[in-house]
């Protein structure tokens, strides 16, 4: 695969309005053209102004990338659009609630791997564990994948949320 063409994974941090059917127009603009959404969170972070914060994680090859952004733009309730991605640097976090079902070493187990991931116990019950878990995608991914042979029963997941490091706002 040529360089101009490779896809690539991109965190784009839309600052909109907060009205109804904001998302769903963003959603729209994906499906309608085809794009995949990995990842999509939605919060106020401005009840004053009535402003919204949409995470969107997708992935394409630059020129998409490209595209992405610019229609992204041309939404009429979207005030900003930046691609976390290639405007320097960025913090990335989700959340995940896992439960996992075991008993005896099973149990031992995942709870030792849960003290090295710093996951907390949130429920917990004779046969089962839940576990609460911040970090990045790939640090959930592979906690995850850990828990699978230990019983993993369920997974909930935020999706990621993003902000720029140093001191400007988006």
């Amino acid at each position: 695969m040529t360089k101009d063409r490779k896809i690539i994974r991109h965190t784009f941090s839309v600052l909109t309005d907060n009205e109804p059917g904001v998302a769903a127009r963003i959603i729209g603009l994906f499906s309608g053209r085809g794009y995949n959404i990995d990842s999509l969170t939605v919060a106020e972070v401005d009840a004053a102004q009535h402003l919204s914060r949409i995470t969107v994680v997708t992935s394409g090859t630059p020129m998409i990338i490209e595209q992405i952004k610019n229609q992204l733009n041309r939404l009429v309730p979207v005030h900003k659009v930046s691609d976390l991605t290639t405007e320097g640097p960025h913090l990335e976090r989700e959340l995940a609630l896992v439960k996992v079902r075991g008993t005896g070493e099973k149990r031992v187990e995942s709870l030792r791997i849960a003290d090295v991931f710093r996951a907390r116990v949130v429920d917990s019950t004779i046969e089962s564990f839940v576990f609460e878990l911040t970090g990045s995608t790939e640090k959930l991914n592979a906690f995850i994948n850990l828990m699978q042979p230990l019983g993993l029963v369920d997974v909930s997941r935020t999706g990621v949320v993003a902000i720029a490091r140093g001191p400007e706002a988006l």
